[in-house]
């Protein structure tokens, strides 16, 4: 109606959308002269709108917390959640349903089942391979993750498909970990993949005090804390990052950094994985 009103008679333009004239002037005084309260949250909208361009697989609660961390700007989530209806943003993410659970274990035992307690780093590590395309190229990431902080500790990537290296370099780098905290009572949580299931890949682990755990056969759910992250990895390489052919390498790994280091984690309180591990130290 605003843009219409240099055109038509103001009068008639009320009259066909049955608005009230008096009100109509109302409106366009605030319009042209906000108030504070408006220029303030005008200010929100637009920086909810600059990350959202940025990081356009994620939703109002991350987009807030991600804000929080680089700009230190503090805002509830009602806030956070009228700013991005007003710019009509949402998580362009797409969202992944799990089958019913599948037959029980065979190999290992599902420890995560069994309710492990896990109030420390490097307790609990789950493991699993994600397969994604960059300009028509295949690639497999095979991520190691420590469950208490969501911290990727090991990671491998591959165009080779079935590459078995890439567990078992993952692995390695995990035990070099492990050799650094001797005492710990580590559990190694994957699927039952052929690599995960191998002699070659398990047979050193008894060495190191790592115990074995694993999911029932075509489960993802009872590893669903990697499965998610599978899923998110994917959307944000491809939606927030834009990975190209250039020199995926050095992009997956650059992500990583972002993602342990500069990522809010909805479950450690929109945290990052450094930022929680860092608290728990100084405790």
């Amino acid at each position: 109606m605003f843009e219409l009103s240099g055109e038509f008679p103001v009068k008639r333009l009320c009259r066909v959308l049955s608005v009230n004239r008096s009100g109509f002037y109302k409106w366009k005084k605030r319009l042209e002269n906000p108030s504070p309260k408006m220029q303030s949250f005008i200010q929100d909208v637009q920086i909810f709108r600059e990350y959202h361009e940025k990081y356009p697989s994620h939703g109002y609660r991350w987009l807030n917390a991600k804000i929080r961390l680089d700009e230190g700007l503090l805002m509830s989530d009602q806030r956070a959640h009228r700013c991005c209806k007003f710019a009509g943003i949402a998580s362009k993410a797409k969202r992944y349903r799990y089958k019913k659970a599948g037959t029980p274990d065979r190999l290992f035992p599902n420890l995560l089942m069994a309710g492990i307690k896990i109030d420390g780093p490097l307790q609990c590590v789950v493991s699993d391979m994600t397969a994604f395309k960059v300009d028509g190229t295949y690639y497999e990431l095979t991520l190691y993750m420590d469950l208490w902080n969501n911290e990727i500790v090991a990671h491998e990537l591959s165009a080779k498909k079935g590459d078995r290296m890439t567990y078992l370099n993952g692995l390695h780098t995990l035990i070099d970990l492990k050799k650094e905290n001797p005492e710990l009572n580590m559990v190694l949580h994957t699927d039952q993949g052929s690599v995960y299931s191998s002699k070659e890949f398990n047979e050193l682990l008894p060495l190191y005090n790592i115990t074995r755990s694993m999911s029932r056969a075509g489960t993802p759910t009872d590893n669903a804390a990697m499965e998610a992250i599978n899923g998110w990895i994917k959307e944000e390489m491809k939606l927030d990052f834009h990975i190209s052919g250039e020199d995926v390498k050095k992009e997956v790994d650059d992500y990583i950094v972002f993602f342990n280091e500069r990522r809010p984690a909805y479950s450690l309180n929109y945290l990052t994985p450094k930022e929680f591990k860092a608290i728990y130290s100084s405790n």
